[in-house]
Order: structure tokens, then C-alpha cells, then sequence
């Protein structure tokens, strides 16, 4: 028998702030800062420079003491990675390699965490918003979590093929471009698509989302 539950989350607002300040963080403003510098003064330039602002990121927020999002630390250390190669090689060709990539390692590790209680993709969503206990080890989330990881498995790895094969023609310029266009609109119907799945499980499961609703506070002894 299913028991009715209420979980109350932020506000959606809140939560695309702060979902897209961490993509800015992680992603949009290294890629930007890398194509700026490419542009206007050298290949060198713009790696040190998409190297330096993920690094000074995570320095203010070690030095202010707040939590660090897995994404940012995964994102940093696999560009220092690429700063590495792409200064000892010179070539923008294995720069950009390692992160396409990457993309079929992303997808081999949500289908390979699928089967477990808390796949890496629920460890993932907590950066993004702090699920409370009740809901996180609610048996419904847990089958949530492991089906849609296998989703995003897929998602990543069709990226993956699509932005190697934009890589193998076409410039860097037109490649940043046009595969950060197609990445995020892929990216951006996969979240759609995952949170309509996530509030059907929640009715499934007999849980009941609020989002934005502040619980009634306690009446005075």
C-alpha cells in the first residue's frame, strides 16, 4: 500500500538559476573565454585562459568555504587534462578530442551506475538541487534515477558520435559553434523530457511536488 507523500522544493525559478550558474561556471564561460582568445591573439592563449577561470572558480569557492559541485570538480580536472595535451601538442584537433571522448566514457558510467541504489547521475542531481531524505530514499526515486540514467547514457553517447563526426570536418570556429548549439539543444530536450518523467514517477509513487511552497511554520509553545 502506498503512503501519500509531500515534498517541497525550491521554486523552478530558483532552480534554473541555479542549474545555470553552474553551466556558465563549468562550461559556457571557459568554451567562450577559449574561442575569445583564439580569436584575437593565439591557440596557447585560449587554453591557459578557459584553464585559469575553472581554476580561480574553484579557488573563490574553497577560499569562501562553499560546497563544490561535483561537475566543477570533474570539469576542472579533466581540463587540466586538455590544457596539458593542447600545450604539448599544438593541436586544437586533440584539444577538443579528449571532451567529445569523454562524452562515451559520461555515458559508460550512468548505464555502468544504473543498477546501484544511487547511480553517479542522482549524485549528479544533487548539485543542482538538494533533494531532501524523504524523497532521495524513497524506492520510487531510486527506479527513477536507475531508468533515466540509461536515458542520459544514451543521450551522451549519440552526443558523443555526433560531435566526433563535427570535429572530423569542419574548423574549430564552426566547430564550437555549431556543436555547442546542437550539445545544449539535445541537453536541453533530455531535461525536459527527464523532468516530466520525474513528476510522473512522483504521482505514480504517491508523492505529491511542491515547489516554491514554504511549509506552515510551527505555532508557539
Amino acid at each position: 500500500m502506498r503512503h501519500p507523500h509531500t515534498i517541497d522544493l525550491p521554486s523552478f525559478r530558483n532552480l534554473v538559476v541555479g542549474g545555470g550558474r553552474h553551466l556558465l561556471e563549468s562550461a559556457l564561460v571557459p568554451a567562450g573565454l577559449f574561442y575569445l582568445l583564439l580569436t584575437l591573439v593565439s591557440f596557447d592563449s585560449g587554453v591557459i585562459a578557459a584553464l585559469c577561470w575553472s581554476v580561480a572558480v574553484l579557488g573563490a569557492r574553497l577560499a569562501l568555504r562553499k560546497k563544490i559541485p561535483a561537475v566543477l570538480l570533474l570539469t576542472t580536472a579533466l581540463l587540466v587534462a586538455r590544457t596539458v595535451l593542447g600545450l604539448a601538442t599544438g593541436s586544437a584537433f586533440l584539444y577538443f578530442l579528449q571532451p567529445t571522448l569523454q562524452n562515451f566514457l559520461v555515458a559508460s558510467l550512468f548505464l555502468v551506475s544504473a543498477p546501484f541504489n544511487k547511480p553517479l547521475l542522482a549524485r549528479l542531481a544533487g548539485d543542482f538541487c538538494a533533494f531532501p531524505e524523504t524523497l532521495s530514499g524513497h524506492p520510487g526515486m531510486r527506479r527513477f534515477f536507475q531508468r533515466v540514467s540509461v536515458l542520459w547514457g544514451l543521450v551522451f553517447a549519440v552526443n558523443g558520435g555526433v560531435t566526433l563526426l563535427l570535429l572530423a570536418r569542419e574548423t574549430v570556429g564552426n566547430f564550437l559553434m555549431v556543436s555547442t548549439a546542437g550539445s545544449y539543444s539535445v541537453i536541453g530536450l533530455a531535461i525536459a523530457g527527464s523532468l516530466w518523467w520525474f513528476r510522473r514517477s512522483l504521482r505514480s509513487a504517491g508523492i505529491t511536488l511542491r515547489m516554491g511552497h514554504r511549509p506552515a511554520a510551527l505555532p508557539a509553545a
